[in-house]
């Protein structure tokens, strides 16, 4: 399949993949519906008298909104008319839009527009998922005792965010400050947390919701999964160690979570299916299914220090390493009656693999901070420093052509300190 777009096989953004994000320009502010495709964006709100499949039809009004949501509740349907419609578009053997005045109109150069949140993410949840995270972190902080806690292979443990501080990718992040305890003789002590740490996930937005009360049953759980972006949960372990019994992350992770700006389709991923991880013990039936749906997709993460044009690569893992698959997840948040929307985001979890170099945050390359790391530029980290810039990137291999998802970038400014006495 090509398209009258022209780009290169290393291009992330070919007519196989076709990812939808929120966008703006200089000369049209506001927020409105796109297309990745080469290096430009196609503006839906123009072209959607185009479509032909009877559910998109009648509501192309869902192409003028300012977020994704509306497309997100269309449902599965709806979703395959569109992709087709725009295969259909943009291939080079069409001429409706190829050959038409309308054609200088509708794209945009990638380089030319504003990102913006793809969705009203009204909740977030983070997920636990990777066995090999779970258990180098249950070695790190339980060190005389099983990795993991008893509860690890039978629910896809996770928990629930902060959906306001979800940023797009190229958002700046602040350095939080909170109580930490550095030494465990001492009391707590108040400032800017000095372990920052990024944590390498993907997240899936929900398309079609489920009522208050009504599980997700988990042979119709992809039916309610949009699409995927890359994640970093960022993290201060020192502030997180302090607060999370016994109750869980707050401060340490509520201060920021960036996502990257294309939302890359189930459909598009469909080719990099692989078997799912082996789970033993097998899981209770409501978390039993026999279809794959893990996905074979390498990710990367860099480190690229203030004033410096070199990046290091300290990640590479891979998707295909969770151990909890995304429909388990869906599944399992709604068997207790949890009633999910359209556009809201839940994430893996730390996608750590077998080896250090695959390990998906700090904590885990640098043993908690106790062995340090080079960077190309000569210095060491242990943790993120000010003006650092984490970049996550991830695509999958196809035959002659790459399925990306741009980059989920963020760069760490300083803490802004409070006023403390009036």
């Amino acid at each position: 399949m090509e398209s009258f777009i022209k780009y290169g096989s290393e291009c992330e953004f070919p007519i196989q993949n076709l990812p939808y994000g929120i966008f703006s320009t200089e000369e049209n502010t506001k927020p409105r519906a796109g297309v990745a495709i080469g290096d430009q964006v196609l503006d839906l709100g123009l072209i959607k008298h185009l479509f032909t499949g009877q559910i998109a039809k009648q509501h192309l009004h869902v192409f003028e909104q300012e977020t994704l949501n509306g497309l997100m509740a269309l449902g599965k349907d709806a979703w395959t008319e569109v992709r087709a419609d725009l295969q259909r578009i943009l291939s080079a053997s069409e001429s409706v839009l190829r050959d038409s005045p309308l054609r200088q109109k509708s794209f945009v150069n990638q380089s030319e527009v504003t990102m913006h949140l793809p969705a009203h993410i009204g909740d977030y949840t983070d997920f636990f998922s990777s066995l090999f995270h779970a258990s180098n972190t249950g070695r790190m902080f339980r060190p005389d005792t099983e990795p993991l806690l008893p509860n690890w292979k039978h629910i896809p443990v996770g928990y629930h965010g902060r959906s306001s501080s979800i940023v797009i990718s190229g958002t700046p992040i602040h350095r939080p400050n909170g109580q930490m305890r550095p030494s465990d003789d001492q009391p707590p002590v108040f400032g800017p947390s000095k372990a920052l740490d990024f944590e390498l996930e993907t997240g899936f937005f929900v398309g079609p919701k489920n009522n208050l009360g009504q599980p997700v049953p988990i042979f119709e759980a992809q039916d309610h999964i949009f699409g995927l972006v890359l994640l970093n949960d960022w993290s201060a372990r020192d502030i997180q160690k302090w607060e999370y019994v016994p109750l869980g992350p707050f401060l340490g992770k509520s201060f920021g979570t960036t996502i990257s700006p294309w939302i890359v389709t189930m459909a598009a991923l469909e080719e990099f299916k692989v078997d799912n991880y082996p789970q033993d013990p097998t899981p209770l039936p409501y978390l039993q299914h026999k279809d794959n749906y893990t996905f074979d997709i390498p990710l990367t993460v860099s480190i690229k220090p203030q004033g410096n044009t070199v990046e290091t690569v300290v990640t590479k893992s891979n998707l295909r390493h969770l151990y909890w698959t995304m429909k388990q997840q869906l599944a399992h948040h709604t068997i207790g009656g949890c009633n999910l929307q359209p556009g809201d985001l839940l994430a893996s979890g730390t996608i750590s693999g077998p080896t250090p170099e695959s390990f998906g945050c700090l904590l885990e390359l640098s043993s908690k901070g106790s062995k340090p790391f080079p960077l190309n530029d000569g210095t060491e980290r242990t943790f993120i420093r000010d003006g650092d810039e984490v970049i996550m990137r991830g695509y999958g291999e196809g035959n002659g052509y790459r399925i990306g998802f741009g980059d989920c970038s963020g760069v760490i400014l300083p803490a802004i300190i409070p006023e403390i006495h009036q």
